[in-house]
């Protein structure tokens, strides 16, 4: 049986504390790219109750896909927003969630993250990387970012840690491996930066800035 909306939001306030849920509850995150990092960002901050989500990816479910990102067989060959707003819609039937199948350029940024407070960066390449993250700290002043850099291989686990740069960049990593090295993207340690980037957006939303 579905929960009402109302039953949601008592569990959630339950495990989180009431004052801690509504600033969650009020707060609207952007992610750019819905690949490894990007959808389990999603899934997680669905389950903590987020107020809104904008998705943003112009790519479509590969079969490659499937081994470390949150989309099902069954969804091969839909669009990532599409089929990962279905999934995030079994999770948190009342997640607000704003799809964009587009792909991000200095051009629209401005314009697709004008109305989120905490922006995930979740991109596969460098280039792109960069170039949101400068945009980001140079021209939207009133925003945070949380990216990422190192996650492929099976090294250590506790090699992926968080990272304050400046007041409003906050990098989640190992900062070294790179899957063009050819040691492949594993699931669970493409997860576990994930979920750094994940602790660190709800750490802003509770106003606690070190890591």
């Amino acid at each position: 049986m579905m929960p009402s909306k109302d039953e949601c939001i008592k569990a959630l306030n339950d495990r989180h504390g009431t004052d801690l849920q509504n600033k969650i509850s009020s707060t609207t995150v952007c992610i750019c790219g819905l690949g490894g990092l990007g959808s389990n960002i999603a899934i997680a901050l669905a389950r903590a109750g987020i107020g809104k989500l904008i998705l943003i990816d112009f790519d479509k479910v590969d079969i490659t896909n499937l081994h470390r990102q949150q989309y099902k067989a069954s969804q091969v060959g839909m669009y990532k927003t599409e089929a990962l707003r279905e999934n995030l819609t079994e999770i948190n039937p009342y997640l607000e969630t704003e799809i964009q199948t587009v792909c991000v350029t200095e051009e629209n940024a401005k314009e697709l993250l004008k109305d989120c407070n905490i922006i995930c960066e979740a991109f596969d390449n460098a280039e792109c990387k960069a170039m949101l993250t400068n945009l980001v700290l140079e021209e939207m002043p009133d925003k945070y970012i949380v990216t990422a850099s190192g996650m492929a291989g099976l090294d250590s686990a506790n090699l992926i840690k968080t990272r304050k740069v400046s007041k409003r960049f906050y990098l989640c990593g190992d900062e070294i491996s790179d899957a063009s090295d050819g040691i492949g993207l594993v699931s669970s340690r493409v997860m576990l930066c994930a979920a750094h980037q994940a602790h660190m957006v709800l750490r802003l939303i509770a106003e606690e800035y070190e890591v």
